[in-house]
């Protein structure tokens, strides 16, 4: 996610706890559906859909600290 923040997301997850926590719970959730697309014959179950969703909310968070943190 976001290589061309490599450097910055390096710094920020032992700086930034706000943002260590939303990349943690960014990849916590894309661990879940992927064990539930496994599992399942379908990706557009409504689990699956809700957690995507939340997953793109959160991702959309950490670019926005990374931008806000890339001029710091």
């Amino acid at each position: 996610m976001f290589p061309e923040y490599r450097d910055l997301i390096t710094k920020l997850k032992t700086t930034d706890a706000h943002f260590l926590r939303k990349f943690d719970e960014h990849n916590q959730l894309d661990e879940e559906i992927k064990q539930l697309e496994t599992h399942s014959s379908s990706d557009t179950t409504p689990e699956v859909k809700i957690l995507k969703s939340k997953k793109l909310h959160l991702k959309e968070e950490i670019f926005n600290i990374l931008k806000k943190n890339e001029m710091a």
